[in-house]
């Protein structure tokens, strides 16, 4: 299979820590126009219908930049892991699956699936930091807290030397709320 066959996953939220599957070559990478946002409610995995909390999706941003990891999956597991992928990320439909061009850090610029948020969606939501942190905080879904999804994906992100003023401020903001703060 030549490399632009490969099937390339860009990882910026959850995709980050916890991919799925083990990736053959992990590549710091860009995308331009799109940004790293709690722009979706949860009522699966992190939160619940009544008490939806909040995950990560690229949403749409003239001139902005989302740094995070290509993924290229093992040649030989392409079709799993874009049926596990499907049915991770495509759960409610919230996501749109596209096709976006990475620019790699080593220079190469790759096709990757990646999941951007449907704006149209029920689940887009625009909320100030503050209501974020709040239902981060108190939200619990199949897949276990909100603030474990927050305080995984904002550790990942530092370890790549990413930093990130907004997962930052709710990192310290959700800690202080289950402190009584």
């Amino acid at each position: 299979m030549t490399d632009q066959s490969a099937l390339w996953v860009f990882g910026y939220g959850s995709l980050l820590w916890n991919p799925g599957f083990t990736p053959e070559e992990v590549v710091v990478a860009r995308l331009e126009n799109w940004h790293r946002s709690f722009c979706m409610s949860s009522i699966h995995y992190r939160g619940t219908p009544e008490t939806p909390g909040l995950v990560l999706a690229l949403d749409k941003a003239e001139g902005a930049v989302c740094t995070g990891l290509a993924l290229r999956a093992p040649d030989a597991e392409r079709d799993a892991v874009l049926a596990m992928l499907r049915e991770r990320e495509l759960v409610s439909s919230a996501y749109l699956e596209t096709w976006q061009d990475l620019a790699l850090s080593d220079g190469r610029v790759v096709p990757a699936l990646t999941y951007v948020i449907d704006p149209n969606h029920a689940q887009y939501v625009a909320l100030d930091l503050e209501t974020q942190a709040r239902r981060i905080a108190g939200a619990v879904g199949g897949r276990g807290p909100n603030h474990e999804y927050l305080f995984n994906t904002a550790s990942h992100l530092n370890e790549m030397g990413v930093h990130d003023p907004d997962l930052d401020w709710l990192v310290a903001r959700v800690a202080a709320l289950q402190t009584g703060g």
